[in-house]
Formats: C-alpha cells, sequence, structure tokens
C-alpha cells in the first residue's frame, strides 16, 4: 500500500500503488517520500519529513497545494516479501554475516555509483508511479528507495531531485553515491565518509536525522508525569523493550530479565517498561513484578505519545536504533545502550558513546553496574546531556524539505546506465 499524508502527522488514506490516470497526482505538484517496511525506523523518519513538508506549506519553495505521497517501495515490487520479517531474520546466529555485510561490502576503494538494474529487474511499477505522478522530488529513506528513485530516473526521463537521508549514524555502501542530488546526513563524521566516496561537498548537508515534532519541543516535565501517574520525586528510567516484532529483541530482554533482582536497591529510581505492542511480553513482565513483588517497576502498554513520555523520564534503557536514539537526543533523554551491537547499530553505539552522549552495557552485570553509578552519581546525568548536545537537531525534517526545494527545478546533466561501480578516494574511517 501507499500512504497519502494530508496531515501534518501520521499518513492516512491509502491508495494502489499504480495511481489512475487522471487522479490528482497529474494536476497537483507532488512530493514522494519513499521508505522500505524494514523495521520501523526509515518509515517513522519518511512520516517525519512528511509533517515537515506539510507544515512548510506555501514556505522556502514548498507549493501550497503540494500534495505528499508516503511511499513503501517494497510495494511496488514484482516479488513481494515482508521486510520486516526478513530483517528480523538477522538478528539470531546471522548477526554477525549482517555486521559483515553492512559495516565492509562497497566501503572501501570499490564503490557503488547507481544505476537503472533495481529498477529494471523489480520496479516496473515505480516507473509507472513517476510517469503519473511526475513528482518534483523524490526524498528516499532507505538504499532500496534510493536505487528505485535513480533507476526510475534514468528509465523514465523524468527529471527530479534525488534526496538520501540516512537514519543511522553511518552511510551504508549500496546508497547510489554518484546519482543522487543530495545527502541529508546526521553529522560531520558521516559526512567524512561521503567525501572519499566522490560526493561532491554541494551534495552533501548535515541535517541531523529526522523525527516528527515534539520530541523537539521544551517539555512539561510535573504535568507529564501527572498526566501518565508516574512518581513526582524518582529519577524515572524509560526500558525501551518492544517494537512491532519482538525477534530483534530477544537479546535485549534476556539481558533486562537477568537485571530484575537487583533493581530494587536502586529505591531512588522508578522503571518502566515498554514492550511496545507485544501484550504477552507485558502480562509476562507484570507476572514477574507481581511475584517479586517489585514496586519500582510498572509496564506501560503501547504509548502515542512517545515525546510526552521521553520528556517526563530521566533515562532511557534501549537498543542503538538510529531513530530511537535520535528521538532521545531530541528530547533530551540521556541513554544508556544495552547489548552487543551489529551493523548500523554498532556504528551508533560508536557515535553516541564517543561523543559520551550514552553511556554502553553488553551483559547485564554491566548494566546493574552502569545504573549504580548513575543511581549513585545523578550528576553523570547532566554530563551525557551536555555532550548529547552536539549531536541534538530535532529541526532535521525541516531543514531536509528546505534543502529538497533549493534542488527542485535546477537543471542537471544526467547519464543513463544499468550498473555503475567506481574507484574512489582512500575511506576516511576504517570499518
Amino acid at each position: 500500500m501507499q500512504d497519502r499524508t494530508d496531515c501534518p502527522c501520521e499518513p492516512v488514506a491509502a491508495i494502489p500503488a499504480s495511481v489512475p490516470s487522471g487522479s490528482e497526482s497529474t494536476h497537483r505538484p507532488t512530493i514522494a517520500v519513499v521508505h522500505a517496511s524494514v523495521g520501523s525506523g526509515h518509515r517513522a523518519a519518511a512520516n517525519a519529513i512528511a509533517q515537515a513538508i506539510e507544515q512548510l506549506r506555501g514556505l522556502d519553495g514548498v507549493p501550497q497545494d503540494v500534495q505528499v505521497d508516503v511511499l513503501d517501495i517494497l510495494d511496488f515490487g514484482k516479488i513481494k516479501f515482508d521486510g520486516n520479517k526478513t530483517a528480523a531474520a538477522f538478528t539470531g546466529a546471522t548477526r554477525p554475516l549482517y555486521d559483515v555485510t553492512w559495516r565492509f561490502t562497497l566501503t572501501g576503494r570499490l564503490l557503488w555509483g547507481g544505476g537503472s538494474a533495481w529498477s529494471t529487474l523489480m520496479f516496473d511499477s515505480f516507473d509507472e508511479y513517476v510517469q503519473k505522478a511526475r513528482p518534483l522530488a523524490i526524498i528516499c529513506t532507505h538504499i532500496t528507495a534510493a536505487n528505485v528513485a535513480v533507476g526510475a530516473r534514468m528509465r523514465t526521463k523524468i527529471e527530479y531531485p534525488v534526496v538520501c537521508v540516512p537514519t543511522d549514524y553511518e552511510i551504508e555502501g549500496f546508497w547510489p553515491h554518484k546519482e543522487a542530488d543530495l545527502f541529508c546526513v546526521a553529522t560531520e563524521f558521516m559526512a567524512e565518509t561521503l567525501r572519499p566516496r566522490k560526493v561532491p561537498e554541494s551534495a552533501i548537508e548535515v541535517t541531523g536525522i529526522p523525527v516528527r515534532s515534539g520530541f523537539g519541543d521544551s517539555g512539561r516535565r510535573d504535568a507529564d508525569r501527572k498526566r501518565f501517574g508516574l512518581p513526582a520525586n524518582k529519577t524515572l528510567v524509560l526500558v525501551m523493550a518492544g517494537a512491532a516484532l519482538p525477534q530483534p529483541y530477544v537479546r535485549f530482554r534476556a539481558a533486562i530479565e537477568e537485571t530484575l533482582p537487583y533493581l530494587r536497591r536502586f529505591e531512588d529510581m522508578h522503571f518502566i517498561f515498554l514492550p511496545g505492542k507485544d501484550k504477552s511480553y507485558a502480562d509476562h513482565l507484570r507476572s514477574i513484578f507481581s511475584g517479586m513483588k517489585l514496586s519500582n517497576a510498572m509496564v506501560m502498554d503501547y504509548v502515542d505519545d512517545m515525546a510526552a513520555l521521553m520528556h517526563a523520564c530521566d533515562l532511557a534503557i534501549l537498543k542503538s536504533g538510529g531513530l530511537s536514539v535520535t528521538e532521545c537526543l531530541c528530547a533530551e533523554l540521556p541513554m544508556l545502550l544495552l547489548g552487543k551491537a551489529y551493523g548500523q547499530e554498532k556504528s551508533n553505539t560508536v557515535m553516541l558513546t564517543s561523543f559520551g552522549a550514552s553511556m554502553h552495557a553488553t551483559t547485564s552485570r554491566e548494566l546493574v553496574m552502569q545504573l549504580t553509578h548513575l543511581h549513585d552519581n545523578k550528576e553523570a546525568l547532566h554530563g551525557l546531556l551536555v555532550n548529547a548536545s552536539a549531536l541534538r537537531r530535532p529541526d532535521a525534517a525541516a531543514d531536509i524539505v528546505r534543502a529538497t526545494m533549493r534542488l527542485v527545478g535546477v537543471p542537471c546533466d544526467r547519464e543513463r546506465h544499468f550498473a555503475e561501480f567506481y574507484w574512489g578516494g582512500k575511506p576516511a574511517h576504517a570499518r
């Protein structure tokens, strides 16, 4: 399915992947924001950008009557598969293989430039979308989306800028480096990764990773705590232990459960467990807390307003997913990352800990040690916030939209090729 966004929040009405001839897409200026349903972060970033477009209607080059299409590129493929389940397959014994693939494929001198290969082999229907919608620009939050957008431009010869928005703190090797018009990246570190790949300076902008509005607002801590029924005089620790699929959280949950017997020692802390939409895990935790008579821990069912909950809390324990850690950064919520990270999550962990913007524990024993330190030295939480301020960019989504609109209508000579590999410079960062 594809989503059409008509309000400054989540996309609403679903429309078919092939837009009928004569639909309003042929009459209104359209910006496509394309993700892939591989985990939740890519879609969350796409929704944040779509929200920013809506908020900028009539400003900074955004047409007043703009139509925003939020699309899942996997819906256009000839072969249908569940991206979330495919991604979850790399959370067990295959994690080291995924780590090698993500961190070392096309990251040295031999590089991927882009081409029409993916569109030719798999995504003819996206070409049809482009021919009918004739988008002003396509903003991509996943490499598959970016490569298909590049291929569709080559095949249809319809001109539009392709903007790449990586949703982690390092650049994967399969982004279409030479064919993208702009990379909106989180940090200067990432820009240094792109420069040896011969991405010109004019095609790199440090914007941050896009999150929805609300996370960067000033929270009303006392009111938010009262709203969620949380104690006013405790250090609140948010344990983010769930998402749409349980598989990525298996090891995280195992480490957390090993720490449960030790939580009662942290008298000044109150632990809020978020199992996401996993009701069975929520019931499991409630049963454990009841049996242990653990008074400083609670389970909260699915929360719609995560921004307000983050503003109410003092610390988050979480996996190092790109969007999750960025939401914490924007909400000024200190982080304690848990678990041995692979692939992009390893890059996220390295970035955050190198800035001193988060703490990291690999095992449950390390987690207890870190919690003891924070419990006994509350000023350490403030230190994490100060260090994290260098990475905090709550206006990233709007900045990405403004940068995109500066490219709309700018003429550019394009080459057409099925696939392009090229020889780059010496990598700025060893992986």
